[in-house]
């Protein structure tokens, strides 16, 4: 097992993160109005080549739209992956409590911003979240959603995955992903449900808001895993948190946010040569 990831798994791992009111609710910079990758408005970088999920200018065919996405086709660190087989490891889980350092809570936010890029839903605001992983901090950038998960489980999709870009001071990513079944409503999505734009290139911005930040996930067990970022130009070297546990959503809630983002999601990768990572206190 690599140094790296054992590092993460003891005591002095420490996985700051908000996962609060708004799963979804984020900070970072503004939307990228241009419709490019959201993972790749993260690193500052912008790329007018025409991308999608279908045809050809589907995931198959992303090597070829551009040099700048010769990654998506060459690279072997590819996301998303199959979570299976992965090395179990004792470990701290995502604790609720800031006393513990691993998991915090934002108390409000006032401010939210949600636009349709063309590719997915993606949501700033002014609510602070933060991961330190390896010595080295993150800051959420914002958030977005993919239809279904990207990530698979012994090769079962859930019908949704949020992913939580961070950028690092030195330009470094890392992403925490959550998936998302069908169960109980869960209110805490009613305000994100609400503003959602009304088709690509719509954005919508709330202000004045007195939201209650709430945790959408209990303290959880998470893999881990070096990859990339899964829309073009999949850029590698990205740092990967998943939750073992899901997240539950009303059916209603379900299909009013997936209703706005048609099957964005990429196949998963081969694995290859690294080494995956199960963070267990169990």
């Amino acid at each position: 097992m690599s140094t790296r990831l054992l590092a993460s798994a003891g005591t002095n791992a420490r996985f700051t993160c908000v996962l609060c009111l708004a799963v979804f609710v984020a900070c970072g910079q503004s939307p990228d109005p241009q419709g490019g990758s959201v993972e790749e408005s993260a690193q500052g970088t912008a790329h007018e080549i025409h991308w999608g999920y279908e045809g050809e200018i589907g995931p198959a065919r992303w090597a070829d739209l551009s040099p700048d996405f010769a990654q998506c086709g060459q690279g072997r660190e590819q996301s998303p992956i199959d979570l299976v087989g992965a090395v179990v490891v004792e470990g701290m889980p995502l604790e609720k409590t800031r006393s513990q350092g691993l998991l915090t809570v934002e108390q409000r936010a006032r401010v939210m911003d949600l636009i349709d890029n063309g590719h997915t839903i993606q949501v700033t605001s002014d609510a602070f979240m933060a991961l330190d992983l390896d010595g080295e901090h993150y800051e959420l950038v914002q958030y977005h959603f993919h239809d279904p998960s990207e990530h698979t489980v012994d090769g079962e999709q859930a019908p949704l995955e949020v992913h939580f870009v961070h950028k690092s001071a030195a330009g470094n990513l890392a992403v925490a992903a959550l998936l998302v079944e069908v169960g109980d409503r869960d209110p805490v999505w009613d305000h994100v449900i609400a503003a959602l734009p009304s088709g690509p290139g719509d954005s919508r911005h709330l202000d004045d808001l007195d939201l209650k930040t709430s945790e959408l996930h209990p303290a959880s067990d998470y893999y881990r895993y070096r990859g990339s970022l899964t829309t073009p130009p999949c850029s590698e070297d990205v740092e990967w948190i998943v939750m073992a546990d899901r997240h539950r959503i009303s059916p209603e809630q379900m299909a009013a946010i997936t209703s706005h983002l048609h099957q964005n999601n990429r196949p998963v990768q081969p694995l290859g040569e690294r080494e995956l990572v199960l963070i267990s206190s169990r």
